[in-house]
């Protein structure tokens, strides 16, 4: 009864807001198009710093010199949760639409560059390491990102129907502890994203690393 009920709410969140989840999505790939273009419109000075860096980060992860997996673990749950975060406080706030709207663009700007810059730099052994360092999180975060973005936006909008069109007259309580329970309960798989980037995605770098470097 119980998983049908869940079933039954996650449905009609699905159809209710389906035009926003769409409009999230294409505006996350636009993102990572743009970081991709980002990548090529780099000068030679500015792409030469980066891989010196990156070079030196990979030199680290190879002899087994970066901080403990615990404290990355912490440090990636944090920063991701603090996203998180102020995305549900811009879904409370009226003028948080356009600015949600810039945080999904730019974490898929974010995306689109990093896998972008590797490859442009480094071609397959830099596929293969956004591919293990990158993309395995990501298939959790991303998701996670397009939910929690689009039940901000979904809340907002209703903020503002409720605020302007006076003939609008739902509750807003109700909806405010939905939309507060969703944002927390997609915030669980952060843990599993942060769990991976500090336990798991270093192993991968390492092998990866050492085999095509």
């Amino acid at each position: 009864m119980r998983t049908f009920r869940l079933k039954e709410i996650i449905s009609t969140h699905l159809e209710e807001n389906r035009t926003i989840y769409v409009f999230t999505t294409v505006l996350f790939l636009i993102g990572i198009i743009f970081g991709a273009i980002i990548v090529n419109s780099l000068s030679l000075t500015q792409k030469h710093d980066l891989y010196m860096y990156l070079s030196q980060f990979f030199g680290q992860v190879s002899e087994g010199e970066l901080a403990e997996s615990s404290a990355i673990f912490a440090q990636s749950f944090t920063h991701y949760a603090k996203y998180f975060g102020l995305m549900w406080i811009l879904g409370l706030s009226i003028i948080g639409l356009p600015v949600i709207l810039i945080l999904l663009f730019l974490k898929g700007v974010v995306v689109g560059f990093t896998v972008g810059f590797l490859v442009n730099q480094m071609g397959m052994p830099g596929f293969f390491l956004s591919f293990v360092s990158i993309m395995p999180q990501n298939f959790i975060l991303v998701p996670a990102f397009i939910i929690v973005g689009t039940a901000s936006i979904s809340f907002c909008l209703k903020m503002v129907r409720q605020q302007f069109m006076k003939r609008t007259n739902i509750p807003i309580f109700p909806q405010f502890l939905k939309y507060s329970i969703l944002i927390f309960g997609v915030g669980g798989a952060l843990a599993f994203a942060s769990i991976f980037e500090a336990y798991v995605s270093p192993v991968l770098m390492r092998f990866v690393i050492t085999s095509s470097m």
